[in-house]
């Protein structure tokens, strides 16, 4: 006689894997508790034989052996449920797949399951912040990540830069950053190394008339190119954060009216509760390259101050950072704010 394996909880499963109109479906969500499910008569005959015989726990999978009878309407040799998705069976819900092994097989797994050994349990997110601060004005920030490995992330990011210094003037060929790079996981620390360009004229100078001069009428597309990297650690009670990005000019480079600047910092701060954290914060902005004629490099400002940081469980959060310019030479304090949100 020929054996089947099957988990009882399935009798439910395979009543509807049977129904044509529901067998259009790659895989199906089954109740338990699913009492007004038509179960044919082939179906009954099964739980019935299922009722009599005991279950046998093997290594790493928990299965019943079962006399071939009702199966063969489904066309099908195997039944398995491997210990991972009984977890799933356990909260009365049954994942029944189509992915099979072999032909003529069927993979009865929990989907989650499967997913978390893809990609380490994570799925898409998106997260947008709006920004704003003593030296760059209002600017509109975006991330996503989509996983692509147990540890890794494939990330894209934007920045919208809007302060009119940054472009050519009332609002036109406004600064404009777009990049991507991967977000590698270990433990509770995240590295994301991204590579971006920006589009306008700060860095390039922008558009050049017919003598190779800075028109300051046009901006550029890839006006610079920006290495970055970001590393964030976080546990249950301490939070902190790096980042270095070097903004090169890329179009016009050797030309008069080019720029680099070297963007840093870093933060680190104490959870107080899931809700409030707070901490320091250091910033730094140096103009490290200069093209202009009779031009030279400095540093724009360095920032050191406090931080306070309110989240919610939804995904929403806002930080407030102020401080003094510590740069000599520089008047005023700093004040930067984020509010944010992920999906």
């Amino acid at each position: 006689m020929k054996y089947r394996y099957i988990h009882a909880p399935l009798v439910l499963a395979i009543a509807v894997a049977s129904s044509p109109a529901m067998a259009q479906e790659d895989s199906l969500a089954v109740s338990s508790a699913a009492s007004a499910i038509a179960i044919d008569e082939s179906t009954l005959e099964l739980a019935e034989t299922l009722e009599a015989i005991a279950p046998s726990v093997e290594a790493g999978q928990q299965t019943i052996s079962a006399p071939s009878t009702a199966l063969d309407t489904l066309g099908a040799t195997d039944f398995a449920l491997t210990a991972a998705s009984a977890a799933s069976t356990a909260a009365g819900e049954v994942a029944v797949g189509a992915a099979a092994a072999a032909p003529g097989e069927i993979a009865v797994t929990a989907a989650a399951a499967a997913a978390q050994g893809e990609n380490g349990g994570r799925s898409d997110s998106f997260a947008v912040t709006l920004n704003q601060d003593a030296f760059f004005g209002f600017y509109p920030a975006f991330n996503g990540l989509i996983p692509v490995s147990d540890n890794v992330d494939f990330s894209f990011y934007g920045i919208i830069w809007t302060t009119d210094a940054f472009g050519t003037g009332l609002g036109s060929d406004l600064w404009t950053e777009f990049g991507a790079g991967v977000a590698i996981y270990s433990g509770n620390l995240v590295i994301k190394p991204q590579i971006g360009i920006t589009n306008g004229a700060l860095l390039s100078g922008g558009a050049r008339d017919p003598a190779g001069n800075p028109s300051g009428t046009g901006g550029n597309f890839a006006d610079g190119i920006v290495p970055s990297l970001t590393m964030n650690y976080s546990d249950d009670t301490f939070e902190a954060e790096f980042y270095g990005g070097y903004y090169a000019a890329l179009r016009n480079r050797n030309d008069d009216a080019a720029l680099d600047f070297l963007h840093t910092w870093v933060n680190a701060g104490y959870k107080f509760s899931d809700s409030v954290s707070a901490g320091a914060h250091y910033e730094l902005l140096s103009n490290t390259r200069n093209t202009f004629p009779g031009g030279s490099t400095a540093v724009a400002y360095q920032w050191l101050g406090p931080y306070v940081q309110f989240s919610t469980d939804n995904g929403f959060f806002a930080r407030f950072t102020a401080g003094a310019d510590i740069e000599d030479g520089n008047d005023g304090d700093f004040y930067k704010l984020t509010a944010g949100f992920s999906f």
